[in-house]
């Protein structure tokens, strides 16, 4: 059974910064493309970042870039999320989710991200 593992959440001071990770289990991870995508409870869904499989390209959502960085470890089936320069508006539960022809297939549990000083 596919299986995606949220970590690295927590409370951190306006400016602050957090890296997520996000551990994979069996299915052949260096060859899909992983998304990171947030919800504030009462909202909508928004992505963050996904990175391509290979060439491993990274693509950022506008409110993000600049901020952000996604990268990924092909060798321990593991995405990472750093997050820099954090805001209150970036206060949301962040999930890892498998693109599965390029639309969001398996999901991650969510670990929960409060920026707040």
């Amino acid at each position: 059974q596919v299986q995606l593992v949220e970590s690295g959440g927590g409370l951190v001071q306006p400016g602050g910064s957090l890296t997520l990770s996000c551990s994979t289990f069996r299915f052949a991870f260096y060859a899909y493309w992983i998304h990171w995508v947030r919800q504030v409870p009462g909202k909508g869904l928004e992505w963050v970042a996904v990175i391509r499989s290979d060439p491993q390209v990274p693509y950022y959502g506008d409110s993000v870039k600049g901020r952000f960085t996604i990268s990924r470890d092909n060798s321990k089936g593991v995405v990472y999320l750093e997050m820099n320069d954090l805001k209150p508006e970036d206060t949301a539960v962040y999930y890892c989710v498998r693109d599965e022809s390029f639309a969001f297939g398996s999901w991650g549990q969510g670990t929960q991200v409060t920026v707040s000083s």
